[in-house]
Order: C-alpha cells, then structure tokens, then sequence
C-alpha cells in the first residue's frame, strides 16, 4: 500500500474502489477458511458418521471392489479423483480407518496401535472393504449424489449408513476455534441400546476402547462438553517385586507409557529398577521395582504420577446441515437409528417398486403372448411403429383394470423387444408362478413397511449375529478411587532442620536429620510459644527459632493425636489438651493456646495412632502446698478441636514434666470396608464390612482359583477380581472345601486351617491348573449330597458328613476321595449339627463357633467327562 493511499485513508478523503484493504480480506477469507476447515476436514457428519475423506476413500474402495484386495496406494490414487488434498492425508486417513478393524479388511504391516509403530508403504499394504461396510454402508439407490470437486465425477453427500458407525468409531478433528472429539463404543452396546430405543426402554452408553484398560465414567456427562472420563492402564503384580501392565489407557501407547513411567523415576516419584516391555500383539510391560518397594504402593504412584491413568475430555460436536452443532452420543444414536428406520422403509419402498414393475410387465407379457396379440394381422401390416403400438393398446384394453398400472408407450415397446424363442418357450404355469411370488413378496414388503419396528429390530439382530462375535466389551467399566498424591510418592528426600538458624529444608545436609519425605509433601511445624503452621516442602525455608515438633502433615489424618501441656502467659494456670490437625489453611499460624502472650508450651508429644502416656507432674515448693508430686493420665482426656482450650493442670508453678510410662492407642481398633466396585478397603463405610482392626489384625482373601492369601488392613492394598470371599482373618476357623484334582480326575474334600502366611498367595487345591474348586464354607459340620450320573445314574445318592468322613489336615494333604463313582450333581445340604446349636452346647475338644460365621456357599454341580469349556460354564461360585 502507497504512503499515499495511505495518508488519503487516514484523512477522510475519497479511497480508490478498487483497494481491498487487509481488514476486509482477513474477514472474508478467514471465514471462508474456518468454515472449509469445519465442514470439509475437521468434523463428522452425523448422518454417516465420516468426514469427507473418510466417505471419499469407502466410496473409492466401493467402485475398485471385486473382491480382491488392491494396493493401498492403488486406492490414494483412485481416491485423490474426489479428494484433491495429497496422498498424504489420504494415506493417513486410510491406515486408521484400518486399525479400527470395522470397515476395512486391511493385509500386510498397518502398524500397531499398542506400540504406536507405523504401517507399511503405501505400495506394499493391501486392503478392501469388509463385509460389514459392504453390509450397512452402501446402497446407490438411497445415496444422495454431488459432482466431485473437478466436475468430471459424481460422489456421495452423505453415505447411507444403517449403523451408529460414528459411535462405534470414535473421532478426533481440531478445526479452526471448534473442535470435535467423540469416543470409540461397544459395537454389541450400540445394537442393543438401538434395540432398546425402539423398543421405547431407556438405554446408557459408555466408551470402550480398542486398548482395553478401564474406564471411570461417572463424569461422561453423555460425551459432551464439560464431561470427563478417566481411563486406566491395567496393572496387576506378578509378584512381590514385579508388576506387569497388561492393557493401556486409550490414547497411549507403550512407548509413551514406558517414557511416562521413567520421567516419574527420574523425578523421585516412583522408584523402579528397570522396564521389560514385552509387547507383541497384546500388551506385556514389566515393571521391576527397587528392592524395598511396596508393590501396591507403587500401582497406586503409577496412576497418580504417569500416564497408566489420563483424564479424557470429551467433545460430542458433529456436522447437520452444513452447521456444526453439539449432540451427546444418546442423541445421535437416537438420530442414527431413525435414520436407519428411513433408510430401511425407503429400501422396502424401491424394492417394491421394482417388483411391481416386474409383476407389471410380467402381466403384460403373458397376456401378449397367451392372446397371440404378436400374429394379430392389425400388428403385422402396421405402417409404423405409432400404428403397431396403438394396435396393441388397443388389444390390451379389457386387462388394463387388473394391471397394478396404467400401461405405458415404453411398456408395449418393451413388449415388442421379445424374441421368438422366448415366445415359443414360453410356459404359462411357469408365468403364473412367477406372478405370484412376485405378489408374494410384495405382499412380505407390504407388511414390513407397515411394522418397519419389528422389521428395524430385526435389522439389528441380524447384524448383531453376523457381526457382533469377538467385539465384545474389552474397557472394565469402574468407579476409580481418588488417589492422594502424597500418599503414594515415594520419600525421595530427606528433611533437615537447623534450629539454630531456623531454617528447614532438603538441602541442609550438615543439620539436623527429621525424615524422609517428598517433594510434593506438606510439613506441619510447632513451635515452643504454641503456634504452629502448615507450609511446602523445600530446599531451604525460614520457619523460625525455637522449633518443638517438625514432621510430614498427613491432610484429614485424624488417627495422629497432639498431647500438650501449656501455660497461659507468664503467670497464667497450666492447660493440659489433645486434639488433631486434619486440615488448615498453608502458611497460615494458628495457636493451641489461648494466644496470651508470654504462653509457652511445657510438654508436647506426637501419637501416630492415638497413644495417650502416663506423665509425672512436679510442682515448686510453696507454703500450705501438701502434694508436690502427682500423675496424669492424658487417656483421662477427652481428644477435641485444635481451638480448645483444654483442661487446668495446675494453678500452682510447675517445676518440670516429665514421661513416666508410654500409653496405648485410645482410639481403639479402626473399623474397615472392603468396597466391591474399586476392590479397594477403606475406613468410610463402603462396601462391606470386615471388622475392627488393630495390631497384627490380618484379611483373609479366597480366590475363585482355589488361592488364599493374607493381608495386612493397610488402605493401599490391591485386590484382584476374582474374589471369591473376604473377611477378617482367624486362625481357628476350620475351612472345607470340596475340589475336582485334575492330576486324579476325582472329587475331594479337606477341612484345614489357614497358615499364617501374609503377602503370599497359597494353593489349596494344588498346582494343577485344570484343578478347579467347587466349594468352600465355614460351617464346621456341613453335609453332603452326591447324586451319580452317566453309568452309574441308577446309584442311590449318598450322604457325606465331612467333619466324620475326613479330618483337619494341613492345606497341603490332597484330601479324601469323595467317590469313585461318576458325579451328576454334588448338592450342600442342611447340616445336623448348626453352628448356634453348638455354640449353645459345645462338644468336647472342639472350640467355640464364631456367631458371624459366614452363611455356607452354594455347590454346583460338575459332570465328569464334560469338556473343559463346559465345566467353566457349570462350576461358577457363588
């Protein structure tokens, strides 16, 4: 621009018509721009589901379909007719829809979405269309066509899908200022939630991706903005040292798992001592933990500290219309399924009216035939063609009320066009039968447009059959525990205090150790005057002289009970207090005394469970004073808020304090839950309840493979699925179990007790792995009932009182043989001897029955000979 046309704009004065100036240009095309991002790149349709190069490469690989597969870089090429973008984006677009394994059958290297390695080149992959995308994705008759971007082809506007494809796919699109992101879902799920929908019953869907893992979902808000999901690796311990990532987050991939989890070690956050990754076509990342480790600890670190657990924001935005509009996955299933409705009726519509044609013509040409209207002399010495034609419209003229429609000039041409050997072949009960299957079918349709639900639902079932083997749900969905950050991390720290100085710190290596403790730990400080204050971890801090108790600060900890002895003033009674610190404002002071000044602190102590000591209290000597020597007992206190004020001591001057003997926990045992939805224990009342726990208390876990282990009641601890019962652990329980030995092929039954072995998982039924476990129960008398089946069906069922017919052994002994005989059916039954009738009167030798006994489990029944599957399916504990 001149500095002209410049200084005339800037005066007011005439401008030339012809400059367009920046301001106009950016407004216009960047709208352009924008909005050609939005539609044509970025955002899906929701009628089909794609974005136009998706729609594009499918209906380029629908016209190069002959079966066969064709190199990919055949397809670019056969696809940049309609998408004038590069073969690079095409390429790109191709390999994904291929690694959703749903529309294209793809052959040669397309890469791995668990190692995040790319595919093959163009020139040496193959693909074609699946036979589901052959299924629901095409049909010409119902496709709405446009000219291609050079006009010298057509394609489609939207393709005719009769699928929730976009649900069933996922997208991810960034346009300009919009953005689009909905997650991949169940294929079964989305059938039966449209099912349902027609069915007119409620329905919820949830994301499930390729990757496996699980996902919290319990913020997904319907895949609309705001919503959240968080989704998790699965991590489960091989052993005490050793832990093994077996499914990934979606999104993720081993390679930046593995670089997530070393970026933690290298900050201190975990600590491990190296990564086996052992992935091939499914997921074996093997994590060996630093010696001293704890195994469940460190799961926990890893979700808190890498990306074995990613928040996901989703973002339903799709396109109708040629406008960009924000629908939850509910609606478009909905949307997608009435469209499939449309698009079905409109199938059922075309094809009736293709059979009506046919039953048209079919009527016309028996009854040119069978009349012998072709040898009528009228027809023969027509002039023209005008005069044959009327001739025959005129002979056809008593037919025409029974024809299902008006006879055309196209019709009698089309007559005319009949050869000679087709006339004289011609067959009429062959005709007839022909007519009338065609009415026949016309008839079906008919009744298929007038129930299109019924006829819809039956759509989806068929494709479910079909197409739904191996697709089923691989995301566990799960209620995710809140991991606190600063119970997980590892201590890769040391804190020093100097009091001298008043300073504390991790990089004072020269004063005073405190503890281990982590970079993102809070550090809660008293001081000798009373007050006290919660502030960051560091390198170096002031916090000030005169330092009394320094340590980690545990948030809500309320098992951490503060004793203190204060004077109020310098001339003010002795207060004696305890109480808790759950939670304060950071680098805020607050005071366990009054605030008087002059207060000072005369004996503190720190109880991490509770524990209340024994103090002996000395006084100055003073007039009239007759005991100058007592004890206190702080378990006589009651444990109230930090403000208190406590109770007198002493009014008298105090000549020291000091501990006589060391208390017990006054808070008594801590009550815990084992909650079934995160397989997690916890102190807030979820799930069910084990008991009062304190001391060396230990939780019994029975495993559905015949494994029991014991635990410690520590909140951190990992439980895998398949529980078959939990509970307070005591060792005099007796346990019975019947088993089938897969190294004997026969039924036994045991009655021991649990070993006192924590942290190791026991077999009880042996090593064989086809051994599998009937049926446990805590009664001490149970009974038996074994019915036979096969040759031995005749047999009378017999009656097995275990605690006669076997003794308590060792969980090692195999056990005693319950029968030689071929088993149909072995059935608990009502025991003679209960367990409350024996803790009314107990026979000799025998100890008191626990009054919370667990309720026996139920037997199911096992035939021997099935086969293996079979006895999965038959054995399933309750």
């Amino acid at each position: 621009m001149s500095e002209e046309i410049i200084k005339a704009d800037q005066s007011g004065s005439e401008k030339d018509d012809n400059i367009t100036y920046l301001s106009g240009m950016y407004q216009n095309w960047f709208l352009d721009y924008a909005s050609y991002v939005i539609l044509e790149r970025a955002v899906p349709y929701v009628n089909d589901g794609l974005k136009p190069v998706q729609r594009r490469i499918l209906h380029a690989m629908r016209e190069m379909d002959d079966g066969r597969y064709n190199k990919v870089a055949n397809i670019i090429g056969q696809t940049m007719m309609y998408h004038p973008h590069g073969d690079a984006s095409i390429g790109d677009a191709l390999v994904q829809l291929g690694q959703k394994d749903l529309l294209v059958d793809s052959q040669g290297n397309w890469g791995n979405i668990l190692t995040g390695d790319g595919a093959a080149a163009p020139r040496y992959i193959e693909a074609r269309l699946s036979k589901f995308a052959l299924d629901v994705v095409f049909n010409p008759k119902t496709t709405n066509w446009k000219l291609s971007y050079d006009g010298r082809n057509r394609e489609p506007v939207t393709l005719p899908v009769k699928f929730p494809l976009l649900l069933a796919q996922g997208v991810e699109g960034i346009a300009v200022g919009l953005a689009s992101k909905i997650l991949p879902h169940n294929f079964i799920e989305l059938i039966d939630a449209s099912i349902a929908y027609l069915e007119g019953e409620e329905f919820e869907l949830y994301p499930d991706f390729p990757t496996g893992g699980s996902v919290d979902v319990s913020k997904y808000n319907d895949g609309l903005r705001g919503g959240v999901v968080k989704v998790r690796a699965k991590v489960e311990k091989q052993d005490n040292k050793t832990l093994v990532i077996t499914e990934l987050p979606y999104g993720k991939t081993t390679s930046t798992l593995i670089e997530s989890i070393i970026k933690a070690n290298d900050k201190g956050k975990i600590k491990i001592k190296h990564i086996d990754d052992n992935t091939s076509d499914k997921v074996e990342i093997l994590v060996h933990l630093a010696a001293g480790v704890s195994s469940d600890k460190t799961i926990d670190a890893l979700y808190a500290f890498t990306d074995c657990e990613v928040s996901i924001s989703p973002n339903s935005c799709v396109i109708e219309d040629d406008k960009p509009l924000f629908l939850g996955v509910s609606e478009i299933l909905i949307r997608n399924t009435n469209q499939t409705v449309s698009l079905l009726k409109l199938e059922l519509e075309i094809r009736k009216g293709e059979l009506l044609d046919a039953l048209h013509f079919a009527s016309l040409e028996k009854i040119f035939i069978e009349e012998r209207i072709y040898k009528d002399k009228e027809f023969e010495q027509a002039e023209n063609m005008d005069e044959a034609v009327a001739h025959i419209d005129k002979r056809l003229e008593p037919w025409k009320p029974k024809l299902v429609r008006e006879v055309a000039r196209e019709d009698i041409l089309k007559l005319m066009e009949i050869r000679m050997a087709r006339i004289l072949k011609f067959n009429t009960d062959k005709a007839n039968d022909h007519i009338q299957s065609i009415e026949e079918e016309i008839k079906e349709i008919d009744y298929n447009i007038e129930h299109i639900i019924p006829f819809s639902i039956a759509y989806y079932e068929r494709i479910n059959a079909k197409y739904g083997k191996g697709k089923e749900r691989k995301t566990e969905l799960r209620s995710f525990e809140n991991i606190v950050a600063t119970k997980v991390v590892v201590a890769n720290e040391k804190l020093y205090l100097d009091r001298e100085e008043g300073f504390m710190g991790t990089s004072l290596k020269k004063a005073e150790y405190i503890c281990d403790c982590s970079d993102i730990d809070d550090i809660i400080v008293f001081r000798k005057d009373g007050t006290y204050f919660i502030t960051k971890v560091s390198d170096k801090a002031f916090i000030g002289k005169n330092i009394q108790h320094l340590a980690v600060f545990k948030k809500n900890d309320k098992r951490t009970i503060y004793n203190v002895v204060y004077r109020d003033g310098k001339q003010g009674y002795f207060y004696m207090k305890r109480f808790a610190v759950t939670g304060v404002t950071r680098d805020k002071e607050y005071d366990v005394t009054k605030g008087t000044p002059g207060s000072k602190v005369w004996y503190f102590s720190a109880n991490p469970n509770g524990e209340a000591e024994i103090l002996k209290v000395t006084l100055k000597p003073k007039a009239r004073l007759k005991r100058m020597m007592y004890e206190v007992d702080m378990g006589d206190l009651a444990i109230k808020g930090r403000g208190a004020m406590g109770n007198i001591l002493t009014k008298y001057e105090l000549h020291k304090i000091v501990l006589k003997e060391k208390g017990v926990s006054t808070l008594g045992g801590r009550k815990i839950w084992f909650d079934t939805d995160v397989l997690r224990l916890n102190s807030d009342g979820r799930g069910k309840y084990l008991g009062e726990f304190q001391g060396d208390d230990q939780i019994l876990v029975l495993f559905r493979n015949g494994d029991y282990q014991l635990y410690n009641f520590d909140l951190s601890n990992h439980f895998d699925q398949d529980i078959l019962t939990i509970e307070k652990f005591d060792a005099d329980k007796i346990l019975s179990a019947v088993y089938y030995d897969a190294d004997q092929e026969y039924y036994y039954v045991k009655r021991f007790q649990i070993d006192d072995v924590q942290g190791k998982r026991v077999s009880f039924i042996g090593e064989n792995e086809h051994s599998r476990l009937i049926s446990v129960t805590w009664v001490h008398y149970p009974r038996l009932q074994i019915t036979f089946g096969g040759k031995n069906a005749e047999r009378d069922a017999e009656i097995v009182e275990v605690a006669e017919f076997i003794g308590v052994k060792s969980h090692k002994a195999r056990g005693k043989r319950l029968t030689n005989y071929e088993v149909e059916n072995i059935t608990e039954i009502e025991p003679i001897v209960k367990d409350e009738d024996e803790h009314n009167e107990p026979l000799a030798d025998e100890p008191e029955p626990d009054p919370n006994d667990d309720v026996p489990f139920e037997i199911n029944r096992k035939k021997k000979g099935d086969d293996e599957e079979d006895d999965k399916n038959q054995m399933s504990l309750f």
